[in-house]
């Protein structure tokens, strides 16, 4: 297959952004049909959760800032659709925060989590972080802990909460698995040239942050070359086989500005399409949910 041209990184076209094809075995995806916008990018994770548990029907969920953006808003909690989400197919569950409130909040929707559901026990372990995730994610992935074949991680920060650190362990940690564990990384494309300038008196933020010696240079950049440069890394520093940005709008109209962008980042070759699926349709009604579950379900 040759190579795709790359799209222009215009805020108001609703395209996927793809870098060059690493080899020939990269699939064509279809155009994204719709806009995903910020008050639903947590039925965008739900959506694909769930379609790539039809597939797996197990899997373990990790995510770094758990507790809920706007907390009088339950649908654009993340963690709370993920938890609910039916069949349970994901079992086991690392729930990370460092907002205290926030924590009260993640223990609370742990404990409203039934342990049976028609008779049968669920057999999930749901575990709560409190503190910084860039020092938990140690605490969870210590040796042997996690041993699943799909892993998910959602790192859902504001804008530099997230070590680059963070993102390498998370991508070279070994598991009785060939597949690093897949990462949903947003990156705040729509004000992050705003906040390098109000972090010039704190610039470890943005060390920490971006995880390499260029990080005075990277401070002076376009928020499209930060995006671009940052895909990158995820293929060839990280070693991923697929990656891609997925944009997320402000409101509901598609003329409107890009917020985030969601790198997805995955070695699984069903991922990237069952993504643009979940994109493009994680605001239907249940009963397009049913007909993928037909679609999807194992035999």
């Amino acid at each position: 297959m040759g190579r795709k041209r790359k799209k222009s990184l215009d805020q108001s076209d609703p395209v996927l952004i793809e870098l060059p094809l690493r080899d020939e075995e990269e699939v064509a995806l279809p155009q994204l049909k719709r806009a995903i916008w910020t008050e639903n990018k947590a039925q965008l994770i739900r959506r694909y959760l769930f379609l790539f548990g039809l597939v797996t029907r197990h899997g373990t969920y990790i995510d770094g800032f758990a507790g809920p953006q706007q907390p009088d808003k339950p649908a654009m909690w993340a963690a709370k659709l993920v938890l609910e989400m039916r069949p349970a197919f994901l079992r086991h569950f690392h729930l990370c925060e460092k907002a205290k409130y926030k924590v009260k909040m993640l223990e609370s929707l742990k404990r409203e989590q039934p342990e049976r559901e028609k008779g049968k026990k669920l057999g999930r372990t749901i575990d709560v972080y409190a503190g910084d995730f860039n020092k938990s994610i140690r605490r969870i992935l210590r040796a042997g802990a996690i041993n699943d074949s799909a892993v998910f991680c959602l790192l859902d920060q504001r804008t530099f909460e997230c070590h680059w650190a963070t993102v390498k362990l998370i991508a070279d940690y070994k598991r009785g698995a060939p597949t690093k564990i897949e990462q949903f990384y947003f990156l705040a494309t729509s004000w992050i040239e705003r906040s390098f300038s109000g972090f010039t008196r704190n610039k470890q933020v943005v060390s920490g942050w971006w995880g390499r010696a260029d990080w005075l240079e990277v401070m002076k950049w376009s928020w499209n070359r930060v995006l671009e440069e940052t895909t990158l890394r995820f293929r060839q520093e990280l070693g991923y086989k697929h990656v891609r940005a997925y944009p997320i709008y402000a409101d509901k109209d598609l003329g409107s500005r890009v917020m985030y962008h969601m790198i997805h980042a995955t070695d699984h070759d069903a991922a990237p399409e069952l993504m643009t699926r979940a994109y493009n349709t994680a605001l239907k009604t249940k009963g397009v949910q049913m007909q993928f579950e037909n679609l999807f379900a194992a035999e």
